[in-house]
């Protein structure tokens, strides 16, 4: 069996789009201006011509029941964009987790998880004003003059050229300052997931920074990193004003341009642009209320533009974050495997393994570990032990070579179940904050209070105060000495009843003589029944095993 140490690209996320009926809805409202202004001009007409009151009051009801009409359809657009924007959000984060779920733990291009919790949590937030007001948005300012240039032209083509010479010119300019508030943009948010990443980094060691009495030292830093952020988001801020100025100073010269051309016109200074008649009073004024309508979703646009920025910013912040890097044995195989909770060989054949860029540390490696027997793996630093345990675990692929468990290939297909058979212990197990009791089951199906109870038994830890299973625990495991932690991770493998296979590295290491003991003790007495593989520089542990392996580091 071949695979390759590259990893597996996850599907980048796509750009989003809200488009949908709604979002057609939301943006067509715009439209409704088109009769409004024709029966605010058709009254103004008709007072012009004498008719009086009776001119009024038809177009008057008219003009408020579209722009009720007007209203609901914004209303309701707005709510079905805002409801569509969500969920590509959801989806776009779902897929950004389910990436850093399935790339291994020894990946050393993962994010750190400050930088991946503000990307995820706070950054993405950036693509709901991107979705909800950018996007329906730049649709209206593509609908809105479509339309309004041909029915302004049927009356005065002096006037539409006036418009189709100065609306280019907004976008143009917009897009120039877009690629650098684009730039700015990625800047902030990059200088803020690097702030979140220091700041949860020095919480999570807020001990031994009093130890080493460098506090003030690290609030000097990170006020130095907020203000470097307040910089960015000013600069971010200041190119938004420059997109919205250039778009009022060139919409306001086009609309000043088209109403003198409409006062000349009526007053008889300028007779031409209107297809060989002149003008009426009410179709002057239709002309008049048209333009500035015709720059509105422009303006709106340009009030946005700094939403597209941030938006495209998160995106490729989301888009890093789903790369594939370093990716776990079949992550995404939902395949199965009869699962049993007796002991289960290990065969390990023509195995290649390097990591990239580095020399070789397996080439060629046989390993035959029986079904329960207790094997320690020994050897100087770097000669691949731990590496050893990660390539049965499926937590690293090989290069090449055939690993088997149980008499089961380790495949894509595979890894996932065989897993499920398999206890992990750590150098230094990780504690979550929370409960004893969560950590132990670590939200496993079937792992209940009693399993919970009946592991920590087995890891002895029912003398020990903080170890009960409602007690709550700090992140790191505060309240818990080294020894504790490791019996912690010990229950955790207890109560896994399909556990046949227990990988365990250095289980004793950084532990005084008293509390390896114990752990050794523990860690056999759980083994009984089941295959054990230890990496451990212990003599003492390993004299305790089946057999020893020795690994020599490679040239």
């Amino acid at each position: 069996m071949t695979r390759s140490a590259s990893s597996i690209p996850a599907s980048a996320p796509r750009a989003p789009s809200a488009a949908g009926f709604g979002a057609w809805i939301h943006g067509g409202a715009a439209l409704v201006w088109l009769p409004q202004a024709a029966l605010l001009a058709f009254a103004a007409q008709g007072l012009r011509d004498g008719r009086g009151l009776d001119a009024v009051l038809w177009p008057a009801a008219g003009f408020l029941l579209l722009g009720l009409l007007r209203a609901a359809a914004e209303a309701w657009g707005s709510r079905q964009v805002f409801g569509v924007a969500r969920s590509q959000l959801s989806a776009l984060r779902a897929q950004a987790a389910s990436s850093l779920a399935g790339r291994s733990p020894l990946d050393s291009s993962r994010p750190a998880s400050g930088l991946a919790a503000s990307v995820l949590a706070e950054q993405a937030e950036a693509l709901v004003p991107y979705l909800v007001r950018f996007q329906p948005a730049k649709r209206r300012s593509m609908l809105v003059p479509l339309v309004f240039i041909p029915v302004i032209a049927w009356f005065s083509w002096v006037a539409a050229l006036v418009l189709l010479i100065a609306a280019p010119l907004i976008p143009m300019f917009m897009a120039i300052v877009g690629w650098r508030a684009k730039a700015a943009s990625e800047a902030q948010l990059v200088e803020m997931g690097g702030m979140n990443a220091f700041l949860l980094d020095r919480l999570r060691g807020l001990a031994t920074l009093r130890s080493l009495d460098a506090v003030d030292a690290t609030a000097r830093r990170l006020g130095e990193s907020a203000q470097s952020l307040r910089h960015r988001t000013m600069a971010v801020l200041r190119i938004a004003f420059l997109s919205s100025a250039l778009l009022e100073l060139f919409s306001a010269l086009g609309v000043a341009m088209v109403a003198a051309y409409i006062g000349f016109h009526l007053l008889g200074t300028l007779t031409f642009g209107t297809w060989g008649r002149p003008l009426s009073l009410g179709e002057g004024l239709f002309v008049l209320l048209l333009a500035p309508a015709f720059f509105d979703p422009l303006r709106e646009l340009s009030a946005v533009w700094h939403d597209r920025a941030s938006g495209e910013a998160a995106l490729d912040a989301l888009d890093r974050l789903s790369q594939g890097g370093l990716r776990l044995v079949g992550a995404s195989s939902d395949a199965t495997v009869n699962e049993s909770p007796s002991a289960a060989s290990v065969e390990i054949r023509k195995l290649d393994f390097a990591h990239a860029g580095e020399s070789t540390v397996f080439h060629d490696f046989d390993l035959h570990v029986t079904a329960g027997e207790h094997v320690a793996v020994m050897g100087p630093s770097g000669a691949g032990k731990t590496v050893l345990l990660s390539l049965i675990a499926g937590l690293v692929p090989a290069t090449a070579g055939d690993i088997s468990i149980g008499g089961v290939t380790l495949t894509q297909d595979t890894s996932a179940s065989l897993r499920r058979q398999i206890g992990w212990m750590g150098q230094r197990p990780h504690v979550f904050a929370g409960s004893v009791q969560d950590n132990v089951a670590l939200g496993r199906d079937g792992v209940d209070r009693a399993q919970v109870d009946a592991a920590m038994r087995i890891a002895d830890l029912g003398s020990v105060a903080q170890a009960h299973p409602g007690v709550a625990l700090g992140e790191g495991g505060t309240g818990l000495s080294g020894g504790e932690a490791a019996r912690l991770a010990l229950a955790r493998i207890a109560a896994s009843s399909h556990a046949g296979l227990l990988l365990v590295d250095e289980p004793t290491a950084h532990l005084d003589t008293e509390t390896a003991v114990r752990v050794a003790d523990a860690l056999i007495e759980l083994a009984r029944g089941r295959t054990l593989i230890a990496v451990t520089h212990d003599p003492v542990f390993a004299a305790r095993m089946d057999r020893v392996i020795r690994l020599e580091a490679c040239a």
